[in-house]
């Protein structure tokens, strides 16, 4: 089986709020672990930002249901292709909350004082998702 990974960013067309944003990680959780998918979401309320780890099939089947979802639009792949090993292997779905120390560390990967995924480079992207990597596995217990 080839390891893949997607990251896409896209734009809320509504308020999301915190139980939304509980009940997306609850049903991802649930099916990225039926599918051996691991990965991440970070989203502050304009942008999501996502990268999904796993089997090739599994990833574009996710992805594409994604892009059916109607709480967002404008998906854009940042970043596509098979990897030697996964950044979020320790979580079905991890999620980086919105908060200042996600600012900080944002504001070392992007180009702008505002997160903006679309006008990061890929690398920065990937840079900045191993950055999250490392802090989660340093937040847990």
């Amino acid at each position: 089986m080839s390891l893949t990974r997607i990251v896409y960013c896209s734009e809320s067309v509504k308020h999301i709020g915190s139980n939304e944003i509980s009940d997306i990680l609850d049903v991802s959780r649930t099916n990225n672990a039926k599918q051996a998918v691991s990965g991440v979401l970070l989203f502050n309320s304009d942008y999501f930002l996502q990268c999904l780890e796993g089997s090739r099939a599994a990833v574009n089947s996710i992805y594409c249901r994604i892009c059916c979802d109607q709480r967002h639009h404008n998906a854009q792949l940042l970043a596509y292709g098979e990897v030697s090993e996964r950044l979020f292997s320790a979580w079905s779905m991890a999620y980086i909350p919105w908060t200042e120390a996600t600012r900080t560390m944002i504001a070392q990967y992007a180009s702008g004082s505002e997160f903006n995924p679309y006008h990061m480079s890929s690398e920065s992207v990937i840079r900045l998702l191993e950055a999250f990597g490392r802090s989660l596995l340093k937040s847990e217990p």
